[in-house]
């Protein structure tokens, strides 16, 4: 099989390299065309919106905060999901867009609402807070280290310095 692939190859050399010619120009138009980027977006655009509630319960962070800026942020254009955590003193929603869309707008349409809403949040709360925009190459991977053997600081030091 292998000695008629070479036997063609010396038989009929111009248009192997005729071929290997258009092959190669095929490539570097191909090339010249395409959209590349250093780190391209693999995720949808997204905003994440945190607001600090000092001194409230999970719970109570939930009903009172982030539940009236889910109602606030549920009809922004262009919102494809929304996900949200309550812990202790602090309400995060992160808000993903449909892909496609201009994140400049959709980050002025989110901040107006949210200043509209500031005002019906408890006394104690914060101003709702839109962080800056972040790429989704920043987090690509997320891993976990336990151990029975060593102490969490040994593991920070681990992760930090080997890992």
């Amino acid at each position: 099989m292998l000695n008629a692939v070479v036997g063609f190859a010396v038989r009929f050399c111009g248009v192997v390299i005729a071929l290997a010619i258009v092959i190669v120009a095929y490539g570097v138009i191909a090339i010249g065309q395409a959209r590349l980027d250093v780190f391209p977006e693999f995720a949808p655009p997204q905003a994440v919106v945190e607001t600090e509630a000092p001194g409230l319960a999970p719970e109570q962070v939930e009903t009172l905060v982030t539940q009236r800026l889910e109602n606030a942020l549920a009809g922004a254009r262009g919102l494809a999901t929304m996900r949200s955590k309550s812990i202790q003193g602090l309400s995060m929603i992160t808000l993903t867009f449909h892909e496609g869309s201009d994140l400049a707008r959709l980050r002025q349409s989110v901040t107006e609402r949210l200043t509209r809403t500031a005002a019906e949040l408890p006394a104690g709360a914060g101003t709702p807070v839109l962080l800056p925009l972040s790429s989704s190459a920043g987090i690509v991977l997320t891993i976990g280290i336990t151990s029975a053997k060593q102490t969490p600081m040994q593991l920070r030091t681990l992760a930090d310095w080997t890992l």
